[in-house]
């Protein structure tokens, strides 16, 4: 049997103090001297364990997309529902998801994390839909439009596409993303 390490117990308390003030306050706000005074630790400690606030951020962070059962959704209205999944899922997060958008552009963890969010979550459903074998190239092509629209509504907030209703972005990006999961990859 394996024994937990000895900072088991202190890494536990620094994360779930992570996650509690990341999801209350977002990322810019949030300091590592908050996270360690609210797990009763010094501040240097949260340092020795993840580096920097980048890296716990990676680490506290729990990115469950809780993608719908793609076969169960009828085939033409595949990619109205992943786009409306996908936009629930980037406002209700307390802002984690566009805050690893953001910090994945220059830390190289939390890339590693993004992909294993698409290995892990994305390419098990889109395989569902379309084969195993089709499965890479249509999730890479669902992710170009799904962190596109994340990057430039949620994180650049650029006014014209945070001013599109969800329902033109549902209707407009999910006939694309249709097309990108049902439609001839030739």
């Amino acid at each position: 049997m394996t024994k937990p390490l000895r900072s088991q117990a202190a890494r536990d308390r620094i994360l779930k103090a992570a996650r509690r003030i990341f999801g209350e306050q977002g990322y810019e706000r949030t300091t590592i001297r908050a996270v360690a005074a609210a797990a009763d630790i010094h501040p240097s400690m949260v340092m020795r364990y993840y580096g920097n606030k980048d890296g716990l951020f990676a680490a506290a962070a729990t990115f469950e997309l809780d993608l719908p059962d793609l076969v169960e959704v009828p085939r033409d209205e595949i990619g109205a529902t992943l786009v409306r999944h996908f936009i629930d899922r980037w406002t209700a997060s307390g802002g984690e998801l566009p805050a690893l958008l953001r910090i994945a552009v220059t830390h190289e963890q939390t890339r590693d994390r993004l992909s294993q969010i698409m290995r892990e979550q994305i390419l098990p459903r889109v395989g569902a839909v379309c084969g195993a074998g089709e499965a890479p190239t249509r999730a890479a092509l669902l992710a170009t439009q799904m962190l596109g629209l994340a990057l430039t509504r949620y994180v650049l907030g650029l006014d014209y596409v945070a001013d599109l209703s969800d329902d033109v972005v549902v209707e407009r990006v999910g006939e694309t993303v249709q097309r990108y999961l049902t439609g001839a990859i030739d």
